[in-house]
Formats: structure tokens, C-alpha cells, sequence
């Protein structure tokens, strides 16, 4: 496979074009952003990380029969993916109250919900990435109902899956962000990555606040250890997979 011109590159990853017009090859990197990338770092090892604890995560969904954009990996940092037009929606999937539900609605940090909870958020850097209601959704033209369905379906599968299988890791998933993208089919598929830059994970046996966070608040509340945070996660994920086989 030969890599051709850099097609996009983003906050945490470039996309390159191949050979094969139906295949990218995508970069993960080290760079670190919050809020919106008014915070920015680096994260030793990140993109490796990322990547691995992705291409895992996408296999193990490939098996429950959950189509996503992952091929195979090049290299620890690299993932070769399939093209597809991504879906400008953030898809959000919350089972305990923490970040901006806690700021926007008052519920306190670690309530856990009814019921998991899908939002959309308009994929918008400049706009500042904003919660969408169905109708603004709609009028945007962001979707067709009928992809918000099928994301929706999915992104509830995907959340019970992956509670599942952080549970095994030892992992509690709090939250989470998903992207999708459309094929040269007009197929929904799961795409972008499912990593500790994605996810907020608790470790379910720590009880401080603080010690407990295995994921990108590490880094956005200067908290300290980030790096070995993200290699623990990546152990676990590993192990987990390991012990399947």
C-alpha cells in the first residue's frame, strides 16, 4: 500500500489517501486538545495507544456483527480504514452524570442515569460543537431521520456492549463519543476511534474522584499521571481481549 497526500488532518489524527480510493490510512498522533483545543499538550505514546485500544475495540464490535470503517493496522500508531463521507453529528452516550450534563442540568457528578442517554452535537469546531435538538438537527439537513435511527440503534448497541466489556477490564464506562461515516453504499458504519481520548473511564476500584480517572480529564484537569493512565487502560483492554481467545 502506498501513501499518497494528506487528505485532513485533525486534532488527533491526520488521514492520508492510498493507492485505493476506498481505503485511507489514518495517523493517530500524540498532540492532546480540551475544550474545544483552547488547551493544548502532547501525551507521550498517545497516538500508539489510541490506535491499539481502537483497532481492539473495533474488532471486538466487527464480531457482535456492528460494521464500523477498521481494516487493519500498518503500524501501532496507523490504521488503514475504509472512505467514507463522516456524518457532521458528535454522537454522546451517557450512563453517569459527569462534564457539561452536570454543568447544563445541576445533576450532580456520578449520578447514574435511568437509562442511557444518546445526544447529538453538531460537529462544528467554530460553532463551538453545540448541543442539537431533533428539529435544528432536521433543519441543518445534518441526517435523514432515517440515519438518525439507525445511529441511534447503534450507538445504543455499541454502549451496551462496551459497558460489558469495560466491565471486564475492570472499567467503569461513564460516557462516551462516537462518529460515523457513510460508505460508497450509503452504509452507516462506526468510524473516527473508541479510546481513553473518546471515553470517560473510572477505575471501578478506586473510590477518590480524582485517582479513579482513566481517561482525557486526566489531561483537561491537569491531574497529573496521563500517561500512565493511558497505558493502564491499553493493558487491561489487552488482557480482556487476551483472555477471549
Amino acid at each position: 500500500m502506498s501513501v499518497h497526500s494528506k487528505l485532513y488532518e485533525g486534532k488527533a489524527k491526520i488521514l492520508y489517501t492510498t493507492d485505493d480510493p476506498e481505503v485511507l490510512l489514518a495517523d493517530f498522533k500524540d498532540d492532546a486538545t480540551a475544550f474545544n483545543a483552547q488547551k493544548r499538550g502532547s501525551i507521550q505514546g498517545k497516538g500508539s495507544i489510541n490506535c491499539i485500544i481502537s483497532s481492539k475495540l473495533f474488532g471486538q464490535l466487527e464480531a457482535q456483527g456492528i460494521k464500523t470503517h477498521f481494516i487493519d493496522n500498518p503500524a501501532p500508531h496507523q490504521m488503514r480504514v475504509k472512505a467514507v463521507k463522516i456524518v457532521p453529528l458528535e454522537v454522546v452516550v451517557r450512563n453517569i452524570a459527569a462534564g457539561s450534563l452536570c454543568v447544563q442540568t445541576g445533576l450532580a457528578l456520578g449520578t447514574i442515569l435511568k437509562q442511557p442517554l444518546v445526544e447529538f452535537y453538531y460537529k462544528n469546531d467554530q460553532l463551538g460543537d453545540p448541543l442539537l435538538t431533533s428539529d435544528r438537527l432536521y433543519l441543518l439537513e445534518l441526517a435523514t431521520p432515517e440515519q438518525v435511527e439507525t445511529i441511534t440503534h447503534l450507538a445504543l448497541q455499541i454502549n451496551e456492549f462496551l459497558r460489558s466489556f469495560w466491565q471486564r477490564c475492570g472499567i467503569t464506562l461513564v460516557d462516551f463519543k462516537l462518529e460515523f461515516g457513510l460508505d460508497s453504499q450509503n452504509q452507516v458504519l462506526l468510524a473516527d476511534e473508541i479510546s481513553p481520548d473518546t471515553c470517560r473511564l473510572w477505575d471501578a476500584a478506586q473510590e477518590d474522584t480524582n485517582l479513579r480517572v482513566m481517561d482525557k480529564d486526566r489531561f483537561r484537569k491537569d491531574l497529573g499521571n496521563i500517561e500512565n493512565a493511558y497505558q493502564e487502560v491499553l493493558q487491561r483492554v489487552l488482557q480482556a481481549v487476551e483472555s477471549q481467545n
